[in-house]
């Protein structure tokens, strides 16, 4: 339909959708947030890893000032975009934000929700909330915490610092920068280096990053439990062992 806002591609081993709302620089809006949902039930129900991107020009330029003015508190405490941004964070694979220009408020806080960010030298990422009368209430206000630390996120939060590619790169807010045409083929690399591991392996390790101190050791080890009795440890443990032998053999016929 011609007023979607996303353009989603489904891969038999991977999702990616596009940001498509270019006359308002991908700006979120409640009917995006919708589409978005979406895609998580898609993807809750049919495991693969993600990738989110804007194009190569502009991620977001944040949420749609023109709905948050008329929004009151019922709004707020319905936590609209909060949700959904939690939603995409606690999905069960990997999840990638291919990100180019402007990631600006909520646009900033849907790539702090993705495992990772690959961004172009034109990357800008900021949370100017405050100087609309509001705060970046849809994870910004913990989640950058956790990402660049407490000093950073002040600047940033309070003070309006925006960081550009290199200041994102250097405090690893972006795990890569690349110019502007290789951005998804390097986004798409690094869901490609994650599939070479086992899916299940891939959803546990996700899991156990996101459980509270106190879970630990008791998930990892419930976790490793699962992972001990499934065909695919057996095989990929067999096949390492059976290279291993192959080499000593190769080694040994080399010394004779």
């Amino acid at each position: 339909m011609s007023d979607e806002r996303l353009a989603v591609e489904t891969l038999d081993d991977r999702v990616v959708i596009t940001l498509d709302r270019p006359a308002t620089r991908n700006a979120i809006d409640a009917e995006m947030v919708a589409e978005l949902h979406v895609v998580c039930d898609q993807v809750e129900k049919d495991p693969k890893p993600l990738l989110v991107t804007g194009g190569t020009e502009i991620f977001a330029g944040g949420a749609d000032i023109g709905q948050l003015r008329e929004r009151r508190n019922v709004d707020a405490l319905a936590g609209v975009n909060s949700r959904v941004f939690d939603r995409i964070a606690a999905l069960p694979m990997p999840t990638v934000a291919a990100v180019a220009g402007f990631a600006l408020g909520g646009g900033a806080e849907l790539a702090y929700a993705c495992d990772f960010r690959i961004g172009t030298p034109s990357v800008r990422l900021g949370n100017p909330e405050g100087g609309l009368g509001i705060l970046a209430a849809a994870g910004a206000s913990w989640r950058l915490t956790e990402l660049v630390g407490e000093p950073l996120a002040k600047e940033i939060l309070l003070a309006g610092r925006t960081l550009n590619a290199s200041e994102a790169l250097d405090v690893r807010l972006l795990n890569e920068v690349v110019e502007p045409d290789d951005l998804l083929p390097t986004a798409n690399r690094w869901i490609d280096r994650m599939l070479q591991n086992a899916p299940l392996a891939l959803r546990m390790t996700k899991l156990a990053l996101r459980m509270p101190r106190s879970a630990h050791p008791a998930f990892d080890n419930v976790a490793q439990a699962v992972l001990f009795e499934t065909d695919e440890k057996h095989r990929r443990m067999t096949a390492f062992l059976d290279r291993k032998s192959s080499e000593a053999l190769r080694l040994a016929a080399g010394r004779e």
